[in-house]
């Protein structure tokens, strides 16, 4: 019988090359000590009440809190890595990893069991990967969340994984090459077009949680202006951090 929690361990037979957990959740978080304790309590109870065989892996990407201790704490592996680059962390945790699926999370979204048990159905039925519908926590205003509704519809329609939850094989991620590490942004639309021509992608109607608070730091003006700016200039505008504040600027909000 499998263990459960994050540092399950299977026991093979005398002379068997020992196995990794069914699945790893990989979390990049930097300077995420606000979030990260409820991210994990959430995760952590999702994956036991399933009962599967799983770990979890948080990169700690060049934080100045205590992002590391909290994820000591809760009894988590810790990758420490200075790449402030979400697609190297997001490789870099995934490098680590030893499950043979592998499900990304942010470090301010919360999952429950729901979503969780319809990733692992999806994959048990042969999809490659995929995503799920996103739900934003906190006090949110109604145009906020008409302008989130709009996206994620996009979204699905599209057969993009938003990159708050992205669950993939560990063979479809190996065969990909990983999170395009070109890209400084949306790196989760680069693999989640990866991934499909690779065999079925699916797009849940389960949803997490997770935090409102690049709504809060920036405005809808300034996503918009975002969105044309990549429009515009393409690829080119997410190759480099300029510009891209709303993913690497410090924030103002952290709840």
């Amino acid at each position: 019988m499998p263990g459960t929690g994050p540092d399950a361990r299977t026991t093979p037979a005398a002379g068997a090359t020992p196995r990794g957990p069914a699945c790893s959740f990989v979390i990049p978080a930097h300077d995420e000590a606000a979030l990260l304790c409820d991210t994990l309590s959430a995760l952590q109870a999702a994956a036991d009440s399933l009962q599967l065989d799983y770990e979890v892996v948080v990169v700690d990407d060049a934080s100045t809190d205590d992002t590391a201790g909290i994820a000591r704490r809760a009894g988590t592996r810790v990758l420490q890595v200075s790449h402030r680059h979400i697609a190297a962390t997001r490789n870099a945790g995934a490098g680590v990893a030893r499950g043979e699926r592998l499900v990304f999370v942010d470090a301010d979204t919360r999952l429950d069991a729901t979503v969780l048990s319809a990733a692992i159905a999806a994959m048990d039925a042969g999809a490659v990967g995929g995503g799920c519908a996103v739900r934003l926590a906190g006090k949110v205003r109604l145009t906020e969340r008409g302008f989130t509704a709009l996206v994620m519809q996009v979204f699905r329609i599209t057969r993009i994984a938003p990159g708050c939850f992205l669950f993939c094989t560990r063979e479809a991620f190996d065969r990909v090459g990983g999170f395009d590490e070109g890209l400084y942004a949306a790196e989760d639309v680069a693999m989640s077009r990866a991934l499909a021509r690779q065999g079925r992608f699916v797009i849940l109607r389960e949803a997490v949680w997770t935090s409102d608070r690049k709504l809060r730091t920036f405005s809808v003006v300034e996503h918009l202006r975002l969105m044309l700016q990549v429009a515009f200039r393409g690829r080119g505008a997410l190759r480099s951090r300029e510009h891209l504040g709303l993913w690497y600027d410090k924030r103002r909000n952290d709840r």
